[in-house]
Parts: C-alpha cells; structure tokens; sequence
C-alpha cells in the first residue's frame, strides 16, 4: 500500500529523476553488497510442494520433503538435555536478564487517576551456567517439598527470568507443567488448578494477593505455594494446611547436600513437559497435553527459519509466557546460547504508560536483535507513528512518505535503502532499539498495511507465522526474503499440511487458481490432546495410517503455486446471512482495524438477519479531533454516547470498507461505540488480544437488540 504523495507534479518529478540518477550510479555496488539478486531469487522460489502430488497435500518444505526433522542437535530430545547442552556450550554467555528497579514514584493525571512510574537502571544477568545451576536447586528444593515426577505442578506467574529458571528445574525433574494466564478470571484458573489436581504452585506476590487468594479455599488439593519475588513477605489470613515459601527459601533446600544428591528421574520425549492451558478464546480454558518430544520438534522447525541464529543475538521477552509463541520462541534462543532480556508492555518502549518521562524503555536499554510481536501491539506502532506523521509540517510529511514510497518499490525488487534508512526511518526504528533484524508475528492475522510498514519503517524483515497451541505454535513462519503480505509461509521442517474440503462454506481443494480448505496440521510437533477430555481428542486430533498426528484447525486456507499459504477464513468466523450471503467476520475486522479511528473492532452477524453491525473501540485521540471539528463537546464518555459521533464514526468506516472492495453485505450498517478498551483484565480479550466473541456478544447483548430491533 503506498502512501498517498500531496506534492506539486513538478516537484514530484524533480524528486523522481533526482532518485533514478542516485539508484544508476549505485546499482552496481548495491547489487553485490546486499546481494538483491540472491535475495529476489530465494524469495521467488518454490518453498513447498504437495507430497502426493495432489492439490490437497501434504504440502511438506522442500528441504523437508523426504523426512520431518524433530530435534535441533542430535540426541538432545528433551528439554532438560536441551538447556544443559546449551549451558555446555555456552556456561558463561548472559542466559536471563531482568532490569533493576531503581525507583517507583506516583504521577497524577491530568483526569485525577494516579499511574506508577518507574525509573529503571541496567540489566542484570544469570549466565547459562547460573540459570542451569539455579534450576537445579529449585527443582530440588521442590522434590524435597514432596512433589513427585509426573505429578502435575502449576505456574501462575508474569513473564520474567523466574518463570523460565521454574520451567527448566520441572523439565529436569520431570515435573509437568500447568501453565495458566495471569489475567484468567477466579473460576478458569480453579478450574485449571482442580482439573490437574496440583498441590504445588508457583506464582508471585503481586498474583497471589490480587488473584490466587481470593480462590485458595476453592482449591483443596493445593499445599505449598511458592513466591518467586526476592523479597520476603510475611502472610496473613491464608487458609490452614497452606505453606507459602520464597523461592529462594526452596533453591536454599535444595541445594542441601543430601537433597542435591537424590537422583532425579529424566523425562523421555513422550512424557508430558506442559499442561498448557488455552485463552478460553470460545469457553472454558482446554488443558493442551504438549510432550517433550512435541516441543522439541517446534523449536527446530522454527529455528530454521531464523537465518544466523547464534549466541550473539539478544531477544526481548514480555509476552506472556504462558502463550505457546512467547514460550517457543523462548526455548528457540535458549536452544541457540542467545540472550533474554525481560520486559513488559507498560516498559517496552521509551514511551510506554510505566515509564517516567525522560527515562530509558526496555527496548532503548536492551537493543534486542529478535522479537516476537502479536498483531495488536504492531498495529498499535503503526498507528502512532501514522498519527506523528500527520502532526508533522508538510516539508517533513512529504520527505517521510516519498522514502516510504522508494522504500517500499525498492524492497520489492530485493534492494536496500542505506540512505532512507539512515535519514529517514532511522528514528522510528530506535523505536524497538534500533538493532531488531527479525519480528516474529503469531497469534493472529497480521494487517498488509501493518506488515509492509514494519518492513519499510522498521528496517526489519517480519515473519509472519501461523501456529496453534495444539501444535507448539509451529506449523508455519514466512521466509525473511519473501517480502509479500497477507500470507504466513510455507510450512515448517518439522510440520506438513493438507487441505480438507469444507462444503458448507464452499471450500475446495480442487479451487482455481488456488487449492483451498480446512488446514489439518500434521507432525512430531502435533500435540498428544487435551487433558482430561477424550471426546474432543476424537473431534480434533487423529492419528493416520502411518502412524501420523494430526490436527484440524478450523482455519480456512490456500495454497499458492510457490508452496506459501494464505490464511483465508475460519470456521467459527463464518456467518450466513438472512440472504444466504456467507460473511467472514474476521475479514471484515481486519479490513477495518487499519482505519485510523479504530482501535479494535468485533463484528458480529445474526443468521436471521440482513446486515452486519460492529461494537468498536475508537482511538481516543482522533475521536477527540473529530469531535472538535464537528463542535461535538462532552466527556469521552459523552461522546461514545453520542448518536451524531456514532453516525459519523460509521460514514468514515463505510468510506473505508468501499475503499478495501469489501463487498457490500460485509459492510457494517451500525456500530457501538465503546469508552472502555478491551484489556485481558476485562475479560473481553485474551492476553493474545484474540477477541472472545461469546463474551463480548454477551457484554453488549442490549446493544445487539438495539441495532437489530431498530430502537
């Protein structure tokens, strides 16, 4: 998508002859250095193939065509082998990195609410060595506690160094591992908790004052909770027959002489590593059983696609680890020696809600070479670097999207930008640290427009995957050459897809140009199921003639004439209309969240109706300029509220709904403005930001009777 150019025609066809000049005389010398022909050549090439020959698969990669691989290094086939063999190789290279919390003040807001702010110092670091050792007093001390190999444990806990230490001393004492969302609600994480009848948990201060306490009494197996904070804290008001411990109290235990020299029982590759608990995206939250083997075989599918993986590069973890993308990509670098520098949302950036004005991000500090990113927090950079261009003068508008425009012809033919780069998008790129070679984006459909502005403004390749939690999140990830949108890739050397006719939505694998269906998923990395639910084993997974494991998605693809897939549809996103018109919904979302008004938007379609309506969380800054072009006043609230800017909302969103050739029954007819953004806290979103459409239909059930009924 190019930006538009509101420039003089002369002037543009000055700037045009000024850029063809500088392009001939450094063709040559840019030609060899960036290597554009190699880089245009492997972009083009086939990635995949049907094995079978057959439109509908199994599509393998073709330097996976003749077997699946499923171990990163020979013999190591487990995740506690893994994390030693890293630590031999690397016993002195930075493992774990956490920031040092200088100081925390009070800030009043200009609407009387009081935000904390932090001033954060220097990173500090466990070397391999370190991580490893810590790990395995933990585990241990956690022995020692009483918990039993193959008998289920739990984390609860935010994504720091201490969650990944916890996960390693559970793999190396072959503890399996509950995994739960920290923004689940009370009754999902009893549910969880009681399901896998877990008597040990590991959490930290904050999550068990403000979510685990209030539900202690509803789960009765649960004895001993350890506090991973540093520092210690008395308890009070606890239910009896509860031990609380610091973790440093359990690695002290362990590291005892008689307890360190207890043998541990090591895990096979199909002993269970994870108990991975889902979003709850549709429902209850389902417990997905992920095997040793299975999440050894993800990382090495993923880490082939990551050119140069070695222990130079440095990654930024601040996505959940209890997400299969942030926990996978974690075990990628540690498989490779890199280093983990730890972060969160509110710290990410320089401008990020928790960072006091003036003070350093996570990012600016770190300067990380690898990061994993959900769609949601890539369109939110798109959108507030978009928004500063606007503010900017005309000179500056005009500079920044001319090299947007050159920028982004030139990378379609395989050339780099040294000059753009350094001019003009050198600061948007110190955004995230200015040294990030590689985004990974999962967890949901990434925008054209998000990607091509990652890929242009950002300096960086981004590889846009495509994975499950019921396949360790690997079952594709785009090559970093292939510079193309909308698709994630071929699949991955560890994984092999076919397609399955879907009748009722009019998906075929016999489709012209493009074979098309339901994506079954097949592999090592395919998971052993859901825990405790055998009758949906039967629904989703099965196992071929050949012994294979298989997944059906629910999600809708196609595949093109280069091996690449392109995710189409969904299943549960599909709606028929009173008329008889299917109507993607999620489609319809992701055309619309690149209109500048828009910070999130569900669509939403009832059979027995005619139209599609939508609930949207608008962009507050551009709602308040709209409001005061209009001479609409009132609180942000009042003005959510208000039929004239709801009118009006709805004209620009149609505007850009006709401009993206949505089809006219795809376009909705009313909205719902919503004050309150959708947070996981909210319980509207999952910590993905994958909106949860039961309950958002249920939060705004009187909204739906209103647009409907016509009131």
């Amino acid at each position: 998508m190019k930006l538009k150019e509101d420039i003089n025609p002369l002037l543009l066809q000055v700037f045009r002859s000024v850029v063809w000049v500088y392009s001939v005389i450094t063709f040559i010398p840019r030609y060899f250095i960036s290597g554009s022909g190699s880089n245009l050549e492997r972009a083009r090439r086939v990635k995949a193939r049907s094995a079978s020959g057959h439109p509908a698969g199994p599509y393998r990669a073709i330097n996976s065509k003749d077997e699946l691989l499923a171990c990163v290094h020979p013999g190591v086939d487990t995740l506690d082998k893994m994390f030693e063999y890293a630590a031999t190789l690397f016993p002195q290279r930075d493992c774990l990195g956490t920031r040092e919390v200088l100081s925390e003040e009070d800030e009043l807001q200009p609407n009387g609410k009081i935000f904390k702010k932090l001033i954060l110092g220097n990173y500090n670091w466990l070397s391999y060595e370190e991580a490893l050792h810590a790990a395995k007093c933990f585990g241990s001390g956690l022995a020692a506690l009483g918990q039993k190999p193959q008998c289920n444990i739990a984390i609860f806990c935010e994504t720091r160094a201490e969650w990944i230490v916890a996960a390693q001393a559970c793999f190396m004492y072959n503890f399996p591992l509950v995994t739960l969302y920290a923004t689940l609600g009370p009754a999902a994480i009893a549910h969880g908790l009681n399901e896998t009848e877990v008597t040990h948990i590991i959490t930290s201060k904050d999550l068990l004052q403000g979510r685990l306490k209030a539900i202690l009494c509803d789960i009765p197996r649960l004895q001993h909770i350890i506090v991973v904070d540093s520092k210690r804290t008395s308890w009070t008001d606890m239910p009896r027959g509860i031990l609380i411990y610091n973790m440093d109290t359990v690695k002290e235990l362990g590291s005892n002489p008689d307890n360190i020299a207890v043998d541990r029982r090591q895990p096979e590759p199909s002993d269970i590593a994870v108990i991975m608990y889902t979003s709850g995206s549709t429902g209850i939250p389902k417990g997905v059983m992920i095997s040793h083997g299975n999440i050894i075989a993800g990382i090495t599918g993923m880490a082939e696609r990551i050119p140069n993986l070695n222990e130079t590069d440095t990654y930024i973890g601040y996505l959940p680890l209890a997400h299969v993308l942030e926990l996978s990509a974690e075990l990628v670098c540690i498989s490779h020696g890199c280093r983990i520098g730890y972060s969160s949302p509110q710290t990410l950036a320089d401008q990020s809600t928790k960072i006091k004005k003036g003070s350093k991000g996570d990012t600016s500090v770190l300067k990380p070479t690898l990061m994993a990113a959900v769609p949601e927090i890539m369109d939110r950079i798109y959108k507030n670097v978009m928004t500063k261009v606007e503010e900017m003068s005309k000179f500056q508008k005009t500079l920044f999207v001319l090299a947007y425009n050159y920028k982004m012809e030139q990378i379609s033919k395989g050339y780099s930008t040294p000059l753009c780069d350094s001019l003009v998008f050198k600061r948007v790129r110190a955004l995230l640290g200015g040294n990030t070679r590689i985004l990974l984006s999962g967890g949901a459909p990434l925008s054209p427009a998000t990607q091509r502005f990652m890929n242009v403004c950002l300096c960086c390749p981004v590889g846009q995957g495509y994975g499950l939690t019921e396949t360790c999140g690997a079952g594709t990830i785009s090559e970093i050459w292939d510079y193309s949108t909308g698709r994630v890739g071929a699949p991955l050397v560890c994984s092999e897809i076919k397609l399955k006719d879907w009748e009722e939505g009019g998906y075929y694998c016999t489709d012209k140009p493009n074979p098309r269906g339901e994506i079954l998923i097949g592999g090592p990395n395919v998971t052993m199921g859901y825990y405790k639910t055998t009758n949906k084993i039967c629904n989703d997974f099965f196992v071929d003639e050949d012994g294979q494991r298989w997944f059906c998605t629910g999600d809708i693809g196609e595949f093109h004439s280069d091996g690449c897939l392109k995710i189409i549809d969904r299943k549960k996103d599909l709606v028929k209309l009173q008329a008889g018109e299917y109507v993607s919904l999620g489609k319809v979302e992701a055309v619309l969240k690149n209109c500048s008004l828009i910070d999130n938007i569900c669509a939403y379609a009832n059979s027995d109706q005619s139209y599609v309506i939508s609930f949207v969380v608008p962009n507050q800054k551009q709602l308040m300029t709209l409001a005061k072009q209009m001479e609409v006043k009132g609180t942000w609230e009042e003005l959510c509220n208000s039929s004239q800017m709801e009118k009006e909302v709805l004209r620009i969103i149609t505007e850009a709904a006709i401009a993206a050739k949505l089809e006219r029954f795809e376009i909705p007819k009313k909205i719902r403005l919503s004050a309150e953004p959708w947070t996981p806290e909210t319980g509207l979103v999952t910590d993905a930001f994958k909106l949860k459409r039961k309950e958002l239909k249920s939060h705004y059930q009187e909204d739906i009777e209103r647009m409907y009924g016509g009131k």
